[in-house]
């Protein structure tokens, strides 16, 4: 069976069409609703969430929460989860909201990443953000069946009229692996995408050192391939002493981590730098004739190889005759 091709966001999650006049919005108590419970972007602070509070005071909440039924009469918040917390602070009761039923979880993890994405910039995201984001995409996309109606009626209820940020200009005529499907969605090589999902192996300690800018992007895709109980040592360790963690090692860890031989004493070192991943080679000793004794003997229109196989014969006759005294 062939694969079908795939060239844009719009392919995927289908085309955007003009929201209907029975949206089914209805409003729900505010207490009611709780974040959805692998929320995977960070809540807004400060003036941006000031500016949000202060909107919603003098206009309310002009888009509709996405929500699915939890239990005990509580409902999980799939899109909205700033405009909720803007609208506890600005004292609001009630929210409207939209109520989605029969949702998978993978289906609800769709909804809560797409919506984000349409309504902010993916380099706006924190790497935590977008590696669980483009987690997300992959995890579905590689599922069968993927509900492209689902995602149709979310884009309608959020107006997402573009969305080029995450479309690519390219026109790949060719099968794609599901990497790379997500990667044309935002204009990143199957690569990076990958690299990006390999932070969701990253304790969270860890994983908020990269977005807190402490650790790099790449030595932290090296580190999420030690197991939990390194990366918590590496965390400690790194804590306890301040030390820095760069690329190199970072693929010190790794290959320690491969072979068997990462403990606490070992990743000291690696940290401390005791360890170094190049070891300096010992440099062959050089010796030189002075220029005034080569031409002593020889003449200065001989070639330098001539030079070398007389001295070479000279030589071995010396260790020959010193042999035999």
């Amino acid at each position: 069976m062939s694969e079908k091709k795939l060239q844009s966001f719009e392919e995927i999650f289908g085309k955007i069409e003009e929201p209907t006049e029975n949206t089914g919005v209805v409003e729900l108590d505010i207490n009611t609703l709780k974040p959805f419970h692998n929320h995977p972007f960070k809540i807004y602070e400060g003036k941006r969430l000031d500016d949000m509070v202060q909107s919603i005071k003098e206009m309310g909440i002009m888009l509709p929460i996405i929500v699915r039924k939890s239990e005990n009469e509580t409902y999980e918040i799939l899109s909205g989860h700033n405009r909720v917390n803007a609208a506890r602070l600005a004292g609001l009761d009630k929210v409207p909201v939209v109520i989605k039923d029969n949702l998978t979880d993978d289906e609800a993890m769709l909804i809560v990443t797409e919506t984000n994405l349409m309504q902010r910039s993916f380099s706006d995201m924190l790497p935590s953000e977008r590696a669980k984001a483009l987690k997300a995409h992959h995890d579905a996309l590689s599922q069968q069946g993927v509900r492209t109606d689902l995602i149709n009626e979310i884009k309608n209820l959020v107006n997402a009229d573009k969305i080029e940020d995450f479309e690519t200009s390219s026109q790949v005529a060719k099968k794609l692996t599901s990497l790379e499907k997500v990667g044309q969605n935002y204009d990143l090589s199957k690569d990076t995408v990958a690299r990006y999902i390999r932070l969701n192996y990253l304790i969270d300690e860890l994983l908020k050192k990269v977005d807190d800018g402490e650790i790099a992007f790449i030595p932290a895709v090296s580190i999420s391939y030690l197991n939990e109980n390194e990366q918590g040592l590496v965390h400690e360790i790194t804590n306890e002493n301040n030390y820095k963690v760069d690329l190199k090692k970072a693929e010190l860890l790794k290959t320690y981590s491969k072979l068997g031989k990462l403990n606490p004493e070992t990743i000291e070192r690696i940290l401390s730098g005791e360890i170094d991943q190049k070891k300096k080679k010992k440099k062959a000793s050089v010796f030189k004739l002075k220029r005034e004794l080569i031409y002593r003997f020889f003449d200065e229109n001989q070639k330098p190889k001539e030079i070398e196989e007389i001295i070479e014969k000279a030589l071995e006759m010396y260790f020959d005759q010193n042999k035999e005294v």
